[in-house]
């Protein structure tokens, strides 16, 4: 079973890693990449548990730390690794910011998971991360589902996408048959974008977070839309 990586103690802690800066939408692009679940309500849900304890700004929306994406690191990877309850998660992480070892004995210390993550990988490190070919990953480039830099670096964000590609190819479906999610998807966006256009206009940093969040929420809803669309499609094949 894979350990859960300990977050530092808050006395640890030094005031970069404590001041918050992130956005909820920046922090649901940062762990997507090892937890492809997670979404906006839970890392919300977290929050209720008191697990997580975001800063908020005088209008009321969250603002995150190094620390606050440590913990949910820790969380999430409990939770997923070794199936603890968040009421025992709980009680390490209050047993971690009190210096003291969690109940049950895993050591204290080590950052869980580190910053968030923003340096872009090669061609090469985002293709092991995903499980593409690099074949596969230029036909991702090539067909519109990935785009890399002027260096033909790739943003580890897009590693969820690269990674439901993998899975896909596994079953034969290759890159240039995804087009059409490309399209359907370009379509969405333009959709939402006119949702939130009037909020951009204010032209100001918490007018873009407003709008970050609820395309965030909205981008939820379309995928909560889709999949329970396909799942009725598919019943349908199977005639159930």
């Amino acid at each position: 079973m894979t350990a859960v990586p300990q977050p530092s103690p808050s006395a640890d802690r030094d005031t970069a890693e404590t001041t918050p800066r992130f956005t909820i939408g920046e922090v649901l692009s940062a762990l997507r990449g090892d937890f492809p679940d997670v979404t906006i309500s839970k890392i919300r849900y977290l929050e209720s548990e008191e697990l997580v304890h975001p800063q908020r700004t005088p209008s009321g929306y969250r603002k995150f730390s190094v620390a606050d994406v440590d913990r949910l690191r820790y969380v999430l990877a409990a939770q997923r690794d070794q199936y603890l309850p968040l009421r025992v998660i709980k009680e390490h992480l209050d047993a971690l910011d009190r210096g003291e070892r969690p109940p049950g004995g895993h050591p204290a210390g080590g950052v869980a998971g580190g910053p968030v993550p923003s340096a872009p990988l090669s061609a090469a490190e985002f293709a092991e991360a995903a499980g593409l070919s690099a074949a596969q990953l230029a036909d991702c480039v090539q067909f519109g589902l990935l785009n890399a830099d002027s260096q033909g670096r790739h943003r580890v964000t897009d590693l969820p996408v690269g990674r439901a590609v993998a899975g896909l190819a596994r079953h034969g479906i290759e890159p240039r048959h995804l087009r059409v999610y490309r399209t359907a998807v370009e379509r969405e966006a333009a959709l939402l974008e006119q949702l939130v256009a009037p909020v951009l206009l204010a032209r100001s940093e918490e007018a873009r977070t407003r709008a970050g969040e609820q395309l965030q929420e909205l981008a939820e809803l379309s995928a909560q839309l889709h999949g329970g669309l396909l799942e009725t499609r598919l019943r349908d094949v199977l005639g159930g």
